[in-house]
């Protein structure tokens, strides 16, 4: 390399920001990828939950998930928080028989009567738990008694799709009128909400997640 071709070579090295071209782009679970999945993982998932319109949030959208991948119902997330009312779960539970039908001409939702019934009601259900125990916050977190459950799990595969609890917390809430929340559904919400911590343990969340108060 000549002299004038070194001084050229440093100046442009000098203009590249320090971390630019040598960090390594960080290791995560093996499902996040893609523009929705991995923001979603790396700001969310996982991350302990205390506010009920989020827990709503959550409840709603891994019911519609039901036999669908959690991408499509993310694509469709903005349509939802339109749909529903902001998952105000006071307002979705005031909707009627005429809601239900405008509902289901909306593109932006997954139009399954059954899944957008079962909204409502589950809106209905949710506002009985907030009578009953102050804040649905305070109920779920009770099913692990405050503090999350942190998993070491070496690879995805490992990572059950349902577990004893959230078989508890699924009849639980069936008992109280809620539907589309079987045990699968449940521990979606339970990892979803920080409840339960499932990053793998090469995953940069898992390390940044692992000692969290919740």
């Amino acid at each position: 390399m000549n002299a004038l071709a070194k001084v050229c070579y440093n100046s442009a090295m000098h203009e590249v920001e320090p971390d630019a071209a040598t960090s390594p782009e960080p290791t995560r679970c093996r499902w996040a990828s893609g523009t929705l999945l991995q923001p979603y993982h790396d700001q969310e998932w996982g991350v302990p939950v205390h506010d009920d319109r989020r827990h709503f949030e959550f409840l709603i959208l891994e019911s519609a998930q039901a036999g669908l991948s959690w991408v499509t119902i993310l694509k469709r997330r903005g349509g939802y928080r339109r749909a529903f009312c902001d998952f105000d779960p006071d307002a979705l539970a005031r909707l009627g028989s005429t809601d239900v039908e405008r509902l289901l001409g909306d593109p932006g939702i997954i139009r399954n009567r059954r899944k957008v019934e079962s909204a409502i009601g589950n809106a209905r259900a949710f506002l009985e738990i907030q009578r009953e125990f102050g804040t649905f916050d305070s109920y779920i977190w009770d099913f692990v008694n405050g503090v999350p459950i942190v998993n070491t799990w070496g690879a995805d595969s490992e990572i059950p799709a349902e577990t004893p609890l959230s078989k508890q917390v699924s009849g639980d809430l069936r008992r109280r009128g809620f539907t589309f929340l079987g045990p699968v559904v449940c521990y979606a919400h339970l990892q979803a909400t920080g409840l339960v911590m499932d990053h793998v343990t090469s995953c940069f969340r898992w390390r940044e997640l692992k000692d969290v108060d919740a």
